[in-house]
């Protein structure tokens, strides 16, 4: 049959839109006389059986044609695919390709597509900033990854637990529930398995912990800790913890405790940090004791200064921290949980060894980046170590003003803050004004196109988002919600009647 004027072939028509492909002349015929089409097979599959002619690999790099959609429909079909692996929790599908979509931080840095597993996520409220994250945890179960959700302050997640049938640890209001902010956690239990130098090292890294939370605590009350502050702090846990006297066990300590020793030091505690005397350590260290002192009669006053009595289980697909009791004692007491709940998370997942990834969920971090400085680069901290400590972190916002106006324009935590933002490889960009816009335009250095794409395509739906890995272009993604699932993580049910009644055992776990 000959081939109509009118018609060309796939080479004539990528030759319109790049270089001619030179295996086959256009218009020749193949190795069973007819002519070339797209969908015929050119060669046989070993090859031709002359000189030449044989089976090899193309050399990268391969020729690539890119044209739209309207100007060679008859290629639609070989259309390229999400350049993103199909492994992980499976999201949505993408816009541009019609492929599904799938998210595994941990995976792509194994795969070198980004050299982070961190997130973060930017959304006005109602946009489904929440759906996608508990979608996400939710999907990643299926692949063995745990959740620790280090703060739930609106108790957003807590449904999904009761779906699970997880009971989520309850602080606040009606709660008999306590955290102590100082709790040894697992280390405890291990300390006598640990050889010294083991127990030399684990020590130094928690008790560096602490004074970065007791300091933070201090500065958010107002007071910025000195070098001499955080060395009398080391110095009161070392002696609380009873390292100096030889024990082969920890003693558990708690927040009254460090107060009470700051307030009325004994000799050798004034001696070891050089004071001339007991009056001078009492007058240098007044504010920082008068700072935690604080945090034991203020509005926090017997949520994270006693002993834990609940346990949690780490076998569980997801544990979550609600604050939700909280809010009514204001945004300060909500930030001062946050940050208590994030020492002691990061604590006990570091030495949880079951060596299996963990995704920890930071929500609503700008109350606690506004702490100040010591908050955010405690935060800072825990992003930089989650490659080595197996960990995914979920930071979760409503806009990148968030993270720039937790200090004065240039000071150091605005720099911190700002760069918390190259510390997450994978953002996800909701709907957002135009204003909010071009702020991500400017810190995430967005295209036109992409900026184009969180104000106007990424409104008109929720779970629309512009998902940015690293440097790549911008992927347009619509996550896709099961029924079930929309009932779970349907938010706006707040807005109609009392959500998630809670059983009673809800309200504390089982005694430690």
């Amino acid at each position: 049959m000959s081939r109509r004027a009118d018609e060309r072939t796939a080479a004539e028509l990528l030759a319109t839109f790049g270089p001619a492909i030179g295996a086959r002349a256009p218009g020749r015929p193949g190795a069973d006389g007819h002519s070339a089409r797209v969908n015929q097979r050119a060669a046989p599959r070993r090859g031709f059986t002359r000189p030449g002619y044989g089976w090899s690999p193309v050399a990268a790099p391969l020729q690539v044609y890119q044209a739209g959609t309207h100007e060679i429909g008859g290629l639609f079909p070989l259309l390229a695919a999400s350049p993103l692996p199909a492994v992980g929790a499976r999201m949505g599908y993408d816009v541009h390709s019609g492929g599904t979509f799938y998210l595994h931080p941990v995976e792509f840095v194994l795969r070198s597509i980004c050299t982070n597993p961190n997130m973060v996520l930017f959304g006005e409220p109602g946009r489904g900033k929440s759906s996608t994250v508990v979608a996400f945890l939710l999907r990643m179960m299926l692949t063995g990854v745990r959740t620790l959700v280090s703060g739930d302050v609106k108790g957003e997640y807590t449904p999904l637990l009761h779906a699970l049938g997880v009971s989520p640890i309850l602080l606040g209001r009606g709660s008999n529930a306590r955290l102590n902010a100082l709790d040894l956690g697992p280390l405890a239990a291990r300390w006598d398995t640990w050889s010294t130098d083991r127990q030399r090292d684990e020590l130094d890294g928690v008790l560096g912990r602490w004074v970065q939370l007791l300091v933070a605590l201090a500065e958010a009350q107002g007071y910025p800790p000195t070098v001499t502050d955080e060395a009398a702090l080391s110095a009161v846990l070392r002696q609380l913890l009873g390292v100096h006297d030889g024990y082969t066990q920890l003693k558990p300590i708690t927040i009254p405790e460090v107060h009470r020793m700051l307030a009325d030091p004994d000799e050798q505690l004034w001696q070891e940090l050089r004071f001339a005397g007991r009056r001078q350590f009492l007058d240098h260290l007044r504010s920082i004791t008068d700072a935690l002192a604080n945090l034991i009669s203020g509005p926090l006053a017997g949520l994270f200064d006693a002993a834990t009595n609940f346990t949690v289980d780490w076998d569980a697909p997801i544990q979550s921290l609600d604050l939700s009791r909280l809010r009514t004692r204001g945004d300060q007491a909500v930030a001062v949980a946050l940050t208590c709940l994030g020492s002691w998370s990061s604590l006990a997942t570091d030495l949880q060894e079951d060596g299996e990834l963990r995704i920890v969920v930071r929500d609503e971090i700008w109350r606690q980046l506004r702490l100040g400085l010591r908050a955010v680069q405690a935060v800072d901290s825990e992003l930089r170590l989650s490659r080595a400590e197996r960990k995914i972190q979920v930071l979760v916002s409503h806009k990148p003003g968030d993270f720039l106006s937790v200090g004065a324009t240039g000071s150091q935590e605005v720099a911190i803050a700002r760069d918390l933002l190259a510390l997450c490889s994978i953002r996800v960009l909701l709907g957002q004004s135009t204003r909010v816009a071009n702020e991500l335009a400017d810190v995430l250095s967005l295209s036109d196109k992409e900026q184009e794409a969180t104000t106007g395509w990424a409104n008109d739906r929720q779970g629309r988002a512009l998902w940015k890995i690293e440097n790549r272009i911008g992927l347009k993604v619509q996550t896709v919600l099961s029924r079930v699932e929309r009932q779970i993580f349907d938010t706006n049910s707040q807005l109609v009647s009392k959500p998630n009644p809670l059983p009673s055992d809800d309200v504390s776990a089982s005694p430690s």
